[in-house]
Parts: C-alpha cells; sequence; structure tokens
C-alpha cells in the first residue's frame, strides 16, 4: 500500500515538474558560465577568423552610428528646443549595431573586455589569451569602422546637407575638445552600459529578449553622451572627412585612447571583475 503511494507521489511530481514552463532566460550566475563558454569559444576561434569578425562589428556599430546620424542629426529644431527628446531619438536608433553583433555574430572590442575576466580570474584562462584577442579585435573594428565612415558616409555625401553636416561635425568637435580625464569617466560609464547590455542578450533565449535586453542599456550610454572607443572611430573620422578642423592626431590623443582606457576598466572592473566576485570566487 505504502510502495503503490509513494509511486503515485513520484509520478505527480514528475508529471508537475514537465508541465513547469521554461524560463527565458539564464539567472545572474547562470549568466557568468554562457559568459565562460563565449569566452572559451573565441579563444579556439583562428586569428583570420576573430579579425574577420572584428572588421564586420567596427562596421556593424558604424551603420548604427551612421543611422544615428541620420535620424538624430536631422533634427536641428529640436536639438535646440528640445534636446533631451533628440538625444532620445539618436540613442533609440544607435543599438542597431550591436544587436547585429550579438545576434549575427562579430567581434566588439568593448564587449570582449568583459567577457574572458571570470575565466582569468578563476585561473581556467591564461590573461594572454584576451590581450591577444583585444589586439586583433581593435584593430579589425578600426578597419571596419574606417571604411564605413569613408565609402558609406563620406563618398555617398549621405551627410552633406548643412543640418546632418553641422550635427557630424559637432559631435566630433565636442568629443576631441573635453579633457582628458573627462573622456576618460565617459568612457568607463560607457562601457559599463555596453557590457551589461550583453550581459542581458546572454541572459535571453530568444531573438525579442536578446534585442531588448541590449536597447535600453545601449540607448542609454548613447543619450547620455558617454564615449565609445569603437563608434568614435566612425564618428571622428566621418567629420575629418568631411572637413572638420581635426587633426587624426588630436582624434586619437584628445579621445580615442582615453576612451579607450576607459571603456577598458568599465568592461574588466565594472562587469567581469563584479560579477565574478559575485558568482564565482571561492
Amino acid at each position: 500500500m505504502n510502495q503503490n503511494l509513494s509511486n503515485e507521489v513520484m509520478e505527480l511530481v514528475n508529471h508537475t515538474e514537465k508541465l513547469k514552463p521554461n524560463t527565458g532566460y539564464y539567472t545572474p550566475k547562470e549568466i557568468v558560465g554562457v559568459v565562460n563558454k563565449t569566452a572559451e569559444s573565441k579563444q579556439e576561434t583562428s586569428t583570420k577568423k576573430t579579425f574577420v569578425l572584428a572588421l564586420l562589428a567596427g562596421g556593424y556599430i558604424a551603420m548604427g552610428g551612421l543611422l544615428a546620424l541620420v535620424i538624430g542629426g536631422g533634427v536641428p529644431e529640436l536639438a535646440q528646443n528640445n534636446p533631451g527628446l533628440q538625444k532620445l531619438l539618436f540613442g533609440a536608433v544607435f543599438p542597431l549595431g550591436l544587436v547585429l553583433c550579438a545576434i549575427a555574430g562579430a567581434e566588439l572590442f568593448t564587449g570582449n573586455t568583459a567577457y574572458f575576466v571570470p575565466s582569468v580570474l578563476s585561473k581556467r584562462m591564461s590573461a594572454k589569451i584576451p590581450l591577444k584577442n583585444w589586439g586583433i579585435v581593435y584593430l579589425g573594428n578600426f578597419i571596419g569602422a574606417i571604411f564605413v565612415a569613408l565609402f558609406f558616409a563620406y563618398f555617398t555625401d549621405i551627410l552633406s546637407q548643412s543640418s546632418w553636416l553641422d550635427s557630424t561635425i559637432g559631435i566630433a568637435v565636442k568629443k576631441t575638445s573635453a579633457p582628458f580625464y573627462k573622456v576618460f569617466l565617459k568612457g568607463m560609464a560607457c562601457n559599463w552600459m555596453v557590457a551589461l547590455a550583453m550581459w542581458l542578450a546572454y541572459s535571453a533565449k530568444d531573438i525579442a529578449g536578446k534585442i531588448l535586453g541590449i536597447w535600453f542599456p545601449i540607448m542609454a550610454f548613447v543619450a547620455m553622451g558617454f564615449e565609445h572607443c569603437v563608434a568614435n572611430m566612425f564618428f571622428i573620422p566621418t567629420a575629418i572627412f568631411y572637413g572638420a578642423d581635426i587633426t587624426w592626431t588630436e582624434f586619437f590623443v584628445n579621445n580615442l585612447i582615453p576612451a579607450t582606457l576607459g571603456n577598458i576598466v568599465g568592461g574588466v572592473f565594472m562587469v567581469g571583475t563584479i560579477y565574478w566576485y559575485v558568482y564565482e570566487k571561492k
């Protein structure tokens, strides 16, 4: 009698388990495991393929930047009378680039600053591996972004009319006129948001969830005016091609270097290290 009752209870439990809906996301602790698998897959990808994927990521982010200039830069009256709304429009369409990177597949420097950290800190991976990846990906991102800036933003004259041209040059001048420490801090805050956007993308198990997870943090950092080194590889060279009074030295020294350093700190420490400490450190 008791054995029959026990069997019935077990059958009921098993049936109940089968009826439970599958969650459409990973928990915060599980995300770290997914990120570790991502780092391992990046380690196994050949240098040539990593470089090609980096070219794509630079182009994708540049396409998002170009769309943001066309939409958000084409409303000068709104920028003057309601700048908050104009910034929202600019930020709302920029996430196109990261959506393409996350779903179609590409190697983006800013996201990669966070992915390898838990594996390195847990001593499952040598620190040489992310450093090599960062170098290859950074160069590929730069070339991809410059390609879009030159061939699709400049040669097409898509930004040549006054409203878009003024906006494009104005953004670049502002980015290269700020002090080093401000660009660094904005870069740090930016990649805190970007790496978290990818963390949210990895938490989702479906396309819609990934897009939604990416959209909010990316929209936020763009609207707030933070500094993303790969995006700036598009914005500032585009302005230079259009005749902005900015030298390539000013671009590198005044913006790209501090933005990159800030991005590294934001990704490595604000996301990778913190979530490793909370969920993996023994």
